[in-house]
């Protein structure tokens, strides 16, 4: 995926989030903003490894470890849950079919890990 669309879908996605959750402007204000644009960064390039290995273990062991860091920083699952499925709404037509489906399915079994609390 080109560094501009990963830019866009960041852009997309953390604008959203804010706009949704205006209590973390108070929470963590624009220091929290960009936390949250590296985070996403970090998203997309776990999926992009992820996939380029053939390996979903990649990404659902990197969404469990993120899970324990940012809740150990005051970031809710729900959070976390919520910025995987505003990335499931952003990421289609903006990469390759294949990439796309497989970078979907990813986030799917990160979400239900997640909602499962394992």
């Amino acid at each position: 995926m080109k560094q501009e669309v990963k830019r866009e879908i960041v852009s997309e996605a953390v604008k959203q989030i804010y706009d949704a959750y205006p209590a973390l402007w108070g929470k963590f204000g624009e220091n929290g903003y960009k936390r949250t644009e590296e985070d996403n960064f970090h998203h997309l390039n776990h999926l992009e490894t992820a996939c380029l290995m053939d390996d979903n273990k990649y990404f659902t062991d990197y969404t469990e470890w993120l899970e324990r860091v940012l809740t150990s920083r005051q970031v809710g699952t729900e959070l976390i849950i919520d910025n995987f499925q505003r990335l499931k709404e952003i990421i289609p037509g903006k990469t390759d079919p294949d990439e796309e489906q497989a970078f979907l399915h990813m986030l799917d079994e990160a979400i239900a890990i997640l909602k499962s609390g394992r």
